[in-house]
C-alpha cells in the first residue's frame, strides 16, 4: 500500500542503471550521491518492495555481481576491519533479504552459520571456540585483522533460518541479552524495554525485534514485546509513536504526517505486522 508514496519514486529515481545507488555502506564526497545503496534497499523494504519488483531485481543482481567479484563496490575501503571479509558479509546479508535462494549468498551464510554453531557449541558463547572458527574459515592468520562482531546486522540477517534449534536459541539469547543491543540497528540491550513509546529508540527498538521475528526461537522470548505494544495502544485500539519517530528510515510510510490520522495508520501498520510475526 506504500510502493507508489512520493519516498518510493524519489529513491527508484536515483537508481543507476547499473542497480545501485552510489557508495553501497556509507555516503562519499568522491561519490555524488545523496543515498547509498544500502540506504535505499531499507526505505524500499519497508514500503513494501520485494524481488518481484524491477528495481529490486537489478540492485540483487548488481550486489551478486559484487559478492563473486564480477563488480567492484565503489566504497572506500575501510580499515577498521578486514574490507573483503566485511564486504562479503553484508552483500550477502543483504541479497538474502530479498532472495534466500542465491547460491553465493547462501555460501557466505553457511560460512557464519558454521562459526556461530562453533561458538554456541557447548550451549553457551565460547569467544576463544569464536575466534579460532572466525580465522579458519575466513582464511586469514590469527590475530590477522580485526574481528567483526558478529551481534550487528548483517550477520544476524544472514543467519535467520540457517542455524539448528539448539544453538539459534542459545544464540538469540545471547543477542537479546547483549548491553550494546544490536549494532547498526539498536544500541540498547534488547531485554530492557524502551523508555518511551513515542520516541525513536523505540522505533529502532522495533527495527530490532523485526529482526529477531525471523527466527523461530525469538517468538516465545519476545512476547514481552507483544504485551508492551498492547499496552501501549491508544484510545482508538491502535498505535501512534508520534512525529518524533519520523526518521526517514522506517517512517512514513504514507507521503506525509500532517495529519494525525496518516501517522497512526503507519504506525499500526508496522506494529501489527510485528505482532502477527511473533505469533505464527
Amino acid at each position: 500500500m506504500y510502493k507508489n508514496t512520493k519516498w518510493a519514486k524519489e529513491i527508484i529515481a536515483l537508481q543507476e542503471d547499473d542497480g545501485k545507488w552510489g557508495c553501497f555502506h556509507s555516503l562519499s564526497q568522491s561519490y555524488q550521491s545523496s543515498i547509498t545503496t544500502e540506504q535505499a534497499l531499507r526505505r524500499l523494504l519497508y514500503l513494501g518492495y520485494t524481488i518481484e519488483d524491477d528495481c529490486i531485481k537489478k540492485a540483487v543482481s548488481y550486489m551478486n555481481d559484487c559478492l563473486i567479484g564480477k563488480k567492484e563496490l565503489p566504497d572506500r575501503r575501510e580499515k577498521l576491519h578486514n574490507w573483503d571479509i566485511f564486504t562479503e558479509l553484508i552483500l550477502a546479508a543483504w541479497i538474502r533479504i530479498f532472495k534466500n535462494d542465491n547460491v553465493n549468498a547462501n555460501s557466505v551464510a553457511e560460512k557464519w552459520s558454521n562459526i556461530i554453531s562453533s561458538a554456541f557449541s557447548s550451549g553457551e558463547y565460547n569467544h576463544e571456540a569464536y575466534i579460532s572458527t572466525y580465522h579458519k574459515s575466513s582464511g586469514i592468520k590469527p590475530k590477522g585483522g580485526r574481528l567483526i562482531d558478529f551481534v550487528n546486522f548483517y550477520p544476524v540477517s544472514l543467519l535467520a533460518g540457517c542455524l539448528d534449534e539448539e544453538t539459534e536459541s542459545a544464540f538469540i539469547e545471547y543477542v537479546l541479552n547483549k548491553d550494546t543491543g544490536i549494532y547498526y540497528i539498536y544500541d540498547h540491550k534488547i531485554y530492557t524495554l524502551p523508555d518511551a513509546f513515542k520516541s525513536r529508540d523505540a522505533s529502532r527498538f522495533l527495527g530490532a525485534i523485526e529482526l529477531l521475528s525471523k527466527y523461530k526461537s525469538s517468538k516465545s522470548k519476545l512476547q514481552f514485546v507483544v504485551n508492551w505494544l498492547e499496552n501501549n495502544k491508544n484510545q482508538n485500539c491502535k498505535w501512534d509513536m508520534g512525529n518524533i519517530a519520523n526518521d526517514k528510515i522506517y517512517f512514513p510510510l504514507s507521503d506525509n504526517w500532517r495529519k494525525k490520522e496518516t501517522r497512526e495508520a503507519d504506525c499500526t501498520e508496522r506494529i501489527t505486522k510485528i505482532i502477527l510475526s511473533l505469533s505464527r
